[in-house]
């Protein structure tokens, strides 16, 4: 399959907080963008431990990286426990989506790639291009 152009951060801004953005014409086999919204963790099975669902929205409970990791996706936003970033461009390379994200923390500013596949409709791959069987498994928590 051939690769799509980047979409512009502008119009993945556009819609945010769990509120699906509307998906690019793409492949049948690619991911739309509002497959990726959502809550994921390394551990299906410890979401009630990682976050909790407050006034505001989802959030991080307080000690959670003892159970795991995890982040979670809201339109162009990805939030971690110690990081928000977000995605800048995002390019479709058949069933892998590679995004540039802006990220900030308390103490930096960086520049950072992801590249994700979806197996399944609730288990995100995150791929490390350039390392041959370097993957990390990911599952949404129902919140």
């Amino acid at each position: 399959m051939r690769p799509f152009g980047i979409v512009p951060a502008t119009m993945l801004a556009t819609i945010l907080a769990f509120i699906p953005i509307g998906s690019v014409a793409l492949p049948s086999v690619a991911i739309a963008a509002d497959d990726l919204t959502g809550v994921w963790a390394t551990d299906g099975t410890a979401c009630d431990k990682l976050f909790v669902r407050n006034a505001k929205g989802i959030a991080f409970r307080d000690k959670s990286e003892i159970h795991g990791g995890g982040f979670i996706i809201e339109g162009s936003r990805i939030r971690g426990k110690a990081v928000t970033c977000t995605i800048k461009s995002r390019r479709v390379d058949g069933e892998v989506v590679h995004m540039l994200a802006s990220c900030a923390s308390d103490i930096m500013l960086s520049s950072v790639q992801f590249s994700v596949r979806l197996p399944s409709p609730d288990t995100l791959v995150r791929v490390f291009p350039g390392m041959s069987g370097m993957e990390m498994s990911y599952h949404r928590c129902a919140m």
